[in-house]
This record gives C-alpha cells, structure tokens and sequence, in this order.
C-alpha cells in the first residue's frame, strides 16, 4: 500500500510532511502535493504532520475521493521532487477548510 494526498491539499500546499520523509517521495505541483506511490514505503510518518490532514493510507481514501489515488500517481511522474520545507501558498489560510477543491488544482 501507499499513502494518497487529497483535495484538501490544493491551494494550500502545506510542505510539513516533506521534511519527515525517509525516501522523498513527495512531489510539487504549482499548488499542491502528490505521493509517488512507486517511492512510497508506507511508514506513515507524513500523516501527522499535515495540518489539512491530506494526507491518507489508500486504504483510508475516504469515499468520494478514491480518484486521487490515481492522480497522485498520474502528477508524480510530471511532478518534480520536493524534499525541503517551503512556505505554504500565500493565502492557504483562507483556503484551509474549503470543501470541493479538485476544480482549482494546477497541472
């Protein structure tokens, strides 16, 4: 299994995982972040540090949101790594508990 990041990453772009992981299977896209499901080794260590709690084994996709494993697969090959802490995006406060985002991702 993998972990999956969700919709509740977009527009806010927390980079608080990156730090913690062991293999740097996080990739940055202009205004989120996706797992590498083939870097992923499944330790869990990101989860707790995602103040959107984006972040999910695959197993634990909650319903409605079983599509973004496989875009997490489909972006980290277009994506490039991210293995630093960056500042979110300017204005991911706002943006924290908005519901419904996957129309606002960046490609």
């Amino acid at each position: 299994m993998t972990h999956v990041v969700l919709e509740s990453c977009i527009r806010c772009r927390y980079t608080d995982c990156v730090d913690v992981c062991p293999v740097d299977c996080f990739r940055e896209g202009p205004n989120m972040l996706v797992i590498d499901p083939d870097e992923c080794i499944d330790c869990a260590v990101c989860i707790p540090e995602c103040p959107v709690e984006a972040i999910k084994a695959e197993e634990d996709v909650p319903a409605g949101q079983e599509s973004f494993v496989a875009l997490n697969a489909e972006l980290a090959k277009a994506w490039p790594s991210i293995t630093r802490t960056k500042d979110p995006l300017p204005d991911a406060e706002q943006w924290k508990e908005v519901q419904e985002k996957l129309q606002y991702l960046e490609r």
